[in-house]
């Protein structure tokens, strides 16, 4: 009866002393401090461009911020700043079979990013973000085009996100 006693116990002062947050934004934002955030257009500068990607990756990252935090979007000199432009948008054979034909294809999106964040520098950065997806080399890039850009561009807007206001 002494140790139920003693672990009843224990538990308690363990509950009272913890502290759980549960954050479902995903963001780690000291609202207090960052209140707005400006996010530039992702002009497109890779040899091969998709008219479309674009405006598809500049209101997917508008979207991701506007949606997933409290921050006011604003037009420029937002407490964060995020610009940037497409630098690369790749085909490139891969899974060669026995005949030396490409039986896969391989779509890389890379984008490099630039954050600013004017109430703590340190955590400037610029860098790329790219993400792939590969599709059957029996299909046209134009039937799926559309599909993969959507999928590439969500992974790196996420990529982007965790890195500027996730703290991952």
């Amino acid at each position: 009866m002494g140790w139920n006693k003693f672990i009843y116990i224990y538990l308690v002062i363990l509950l009272i002393g913890c502290k759980m947050a549960y954050r479902f934004n995903a963001a780690s934002i000291d609202y207090n401090i960052v209140s707005s955030i400006s996010i530039g257009d992702f002009p497109n500068r890779a040899p091969l461009v998709y008219p479309p990607l674009s405006a598809l990756f500049s209101e997917k990252m508008k979207d991701k911020f506007v949606t997933k935090t409290k921050l006011s979007l604003a037009n420029e000199n937002g407490n964060l700043n995020i610009d940037g432009n497409i630098i690369a948008y790749e085909l490139s054979p891969m899974a060669v079979k026995e005949d030396a034909w490409a039986s896969e294809t391989k779509l890389t999106i890379t984008v490099l990013v630039k954050f600013t964040n004017e109430k703590n520098h340190d955590k400037d950065f610029e860098r790329n973000f790219s993400a792939y997806r590969n599709f059957p080399s029996t299909s046209m890039l134009t039937e799926v085009e559309s599909e993969l850009c959507d999928e590439i561009v969500d992974e790196i807007v996420d990529a982007v996100f965790n890195a500027t206001v996730a703290d991952w």
